[in-house]
């Protein structure tokens, strides 16, 4: 199992854990720390892929259930995968569909055998096992798989955490087995809340397994940031030197920069689509709300250190009146604008972390979003 990838580690911050490392992939190099935009469905959403990679985009994630209930696994496969599918020749990271399972709860029943669920679309019944996940993220042809995992909502108590934790090392066991014959690296969860304790031990259970690369999930799903530091804090130095550490679904651009400092290499989150689709951008120093009266009329730009089509060409005035006016323009550019944003802010932190500077980095940021409340 080990091998379908080749990191090395390029260099450590001489205060805290930070570390900038350059992963192999069969279809390209990432190199961390890294940000990768969501494209559930196959698309980062209003973002053509050739905007996802002028903006600096090194790999994106799909969602195994979103694509499995469309397009389907018969459309991918007569594609030869969702690479070509969706015009993307880059690495593509899948997610097991775990989350969706936790945020769509209500439609779900959890078993050791797996998930049965109602879709969503059209209410019709499916079950995904872990060895289900992994032919699916065969069939979408995955640079990185994730293994199916339960996660539980937070605050949680011991019993359902202890459920999750060993529900989630029972499949882990049975992925490894279905992925033998995938190209796919092959990536484990580790669960266990804020619980520090729990966390160090599925740590342990799952690095034990030949996993490619281990990710923690089960955070930003309801505890308070500081919460979420802390177990970042005791856990995140604790995995495996020789393997990617991936914070799943994080965050904030204060949390990347936290968990970065804490020894995290590979991030993913909607908040940067998903709030530019609803008028608000990420700057330099601070969150602008477009539909802010404040904004009519201004000629300054959203963000003068960034280099967006918005940015260089456009005043936060007219990014205000295209929001005002329903135009479709103003999502489609914040949308560039937010993830230009946040694949600059790691990429300074990696060249940061080389020039070992990151003491300094790191200030600089929290100077800069100084007085942010969310």
């Amino acid at each position: 199992m080990r091998g379908r990838l080749q990191q090395r580690i390029d260099a450590r911050a001489s205060n805290g854990n930070a570390r900038a490392t350059t992963i192999e992939l069969v279809r390209g190099t990432l190199q961390t720390p890294a940000f990768m935009p969501v494209g559930t469905v196959g698309s980062v959403k209003g973002l053509t892929t050739e905007t996802v990679r002028r903006v600096g985009a090194q790999i994106i994630l799909g969602n195994t259930y979103h694509l499995y209930l469309r397009p389907g696994t018969e459309v991918l496969t007569r594609f030869g995968g969702l690479h070509r599918f969706m015009d993307w020749d880059g690495p593509i990271l899948t997610d097991s569909g775990g989350y969706q399972f936790f945020s769509l709860r209500q439609f779900t029943k959890t078993t050791d055998e797996g998930v049965q669920f109602r879709s969503h679309i059209d209410g019709s019944r499916h079950l995904f096992t872990p060895e289900k996940v992994i032919q699916i993220q065969a069939a979408i042809d995955s640079d990185i798989m994730m293994v199916l995992d339960d996660c539980p909502a937070l605050p949680a108590t011991p019993r359902r955490l202890g459920e999750a934790l060993r529900r989630s090392t029972l499949w882990a066991r049975r992925s490894v087995e279905a992925a033998r014959e995938v190209r796919g690296a092959l990536f484990g969860i580790v669960q266990g809340g804020t619980d520090v304790t729990l966390r160090l031990e599925h740590l342990s259970e799952l690095a034990s397994l030949p996993f490619d690369g281990l990710a923690l999930g089960g955070l930003a799903v309801g505890e308070a940031p500081a919460e979420m530091y802390e177990t970042l804090e005791a856990v995140a130095p604790q995995m495996p030197e020789d393997r990617p550490r991936y914070l799943m679904g994080v965050g904030r651009p204060q949390d990347l920069i936290e968990a970065i400092h804490r020894g995290i290499d590979m991030f993913d989150c909607v908040m940067p689509t998903r709030n530019a689709r609803n008028g608000q951008v990420f700057t330099r120093f601070g969150k602008l709300n477009l539909r802010n009266a404040r904004f009519a009329g201004s000629d300054a730009p959203m963000d003068p250190t960034c280099t967006c089509t918005a940015c260089r060409r456009m005043s936060v005035g007219y990014m205000h009146h295209l929001f005002r006016a329903g135009e479709m323009l103003g999502p489609i550019l914040a949308t560039e604008h937010n993830l230009s944003y946040y694949l600059r802010l790691v990429k300074e932190a990696r060249e940061s972390i080389l020039a070992d500077r990151w003491d300094a980095f790191r200030g600089r940021c929290q100077q800069d979003w100084e007085g942010e409340s969310s």
